[in-house]
């Protein structure tokens, strides 16, 4: 591994526990402007107050929240997007480039697959042209990778999952983002799978702070790497609180009940 790439890796992955915690705010692009995301300043400094480890977004929304001051907290580029008013959603296309992520001081870069989806083949191609990149660069790479397609029955199958994270290490990503599976032991198998770190998502808003907790905590147990989870953290009433109690879960090894004291619930 080059230098700059394990520098760059250790800004968003923790280097004593190889964990990591990240808040993805590239909803913009997808559903518009969102509750937790109007004034993305506030947004980011929370996360950073809380000691989310990176924050991950669209390359225009850098120049709305690059911070002066307070604690640091690493940044990851998005560099795929579509939106919901098209009936091709799940079809990503490239919206920008590593030396992008590189002029705004991305400490990584992340690319988004769908496959089942009729374009796959396009989006496995853009994938690969910009791990290429990223290795000619020393840039990370992040791929989420999902099953979504009309020939996809359950996208959260542990078998569909696995091959989601496998495809993700395959092509070249040095983080893997993928759906938790919803037990210790599946998520076990889809994680044994993947020589590279794998996050979860958070997907839907959950219905309890505790649900939250607890998905975290046992994708962990599974031998997951961290987080990558958005609306459930951002829109939070209490999202600082709530960060600082998975920073507790993922990086200090806290149990779901004392995360659940420090969120004040």
């Amino acid at each position: 591994m080059y230098l700059g790439k394990k520098v760059r890796l250790e800004r968003i992955i923790n280097r004593e526990n190889g964990r990591t915690i990240i808040v993805p705010m590239d909803h913009g692009v997808t559903i518009g402007a969102v509750e937790g995301l109007i004034d993305m300043r506030q947004a980011v400094n929370d996360m950073a107050k809380g000691g989310a480890d990176a924050v991950l977004m669209h390359k225009g929304l850098v120049r709305c929240s690059h911070r002066n001051a307070g604690k640091d907290i690493g940044l990851i580029v998005h560099l795929s997007a579509s939106t919901v008013l098209t009936p091709t959603g799940n079809t990503k296309t490239l919206v920008g480039t590593v030396e992008e992520g590189i002029r705004h001081g991305a400490d990584c870069v992340s690319v988004h697959v769908n496959l089942g989806d009729p374009r796959e083949r396009v989006m496995l191609a853009d994938m690969g042209r910009v791990a290429d990149s990223c290795a000619n660069w020393g840039m990370p790479l992040l791929a989420m990778v999902y099953a979504r397609g009309p020939q996809v029955s359950n996208g959260f199958a542990p078998k569909i999952v696995a091959h989601c994270a496998r495809v993700g290490v395959e092509l070249g990503a040095d983080i893997v983002k993928v759906a938790y599976t919803g037990d210790v032991e599946s998520f076990s198998d889809v994680v044994a799978a993947c020589c590279m770190p794998v996050l979860i998502a958070g997907g839907e808003r959950m219905d309890s702070t505790r649900q939250i907790l607890r998905m975290v905590h046992d994708s962990l147990r599974a031998g997951g790497a961290g987080i990558s989870v958005g609306r459930n953290v951002f829109q939070h009433p209490r999202r600082i609180a709530l960060i600082k109690a998975l920073r507790a879960i993922v990086h200090e090894d806290v149990g779901v009940d004392a995360a659940l004291k420090i969120v004040g619930e």
